[in-house]
């Protein structure tokens, strides 16, 4: 009796880990602005990226992690309040920040 196997060959796909964080200078601007729980909640999350990974901070529910469309379209944001968030997009394996800005009920 002569066995015949079929071996799988497996693609490992290697996908950098994002940690690396920047803020533009019109949202570093802004964020003298907003109030200090805002800024506690963005570094927050900064902090996670920088420890776990950007797609490990994605997957936690409350920043609402979400990519954009129309205009934003390429771009992310994140919640960081029900009236801020924080706009940013992925360059070069580091995480930009364009933008933190207040969110009024009737832009959705």
């Amino acid at each position: 009796m002569v066995s015949c196997g079929v071996h799988e060959i497996g693609v490992l796909l290697v996908v950098p880990v994002i940690k690396t964080v920047k803020l533009s200078r019109l949202a570093q601007r802004q964020l003298r602005k907003v109030p200090k729980h805002i800024v506690v909640r963005l570094q927050r999350w900064v902090e996670l990226v920088e420890y776990d990974g950007l797609m490990e901070a994605r997957r936690i529910p409350g920043f609402h992690d979400e990519l954009l469309r129309g205009q934003r379209a390429g771009q992310r944001s994140i919640r960081l309040s029900r009236a801020y968030r924080a706009i940013y997009s992925v360059v070069d394996d580091v995480v930009e920040f364009a933008l933190v800005e207040e969110v009024h009920k009737h832009e959705y």
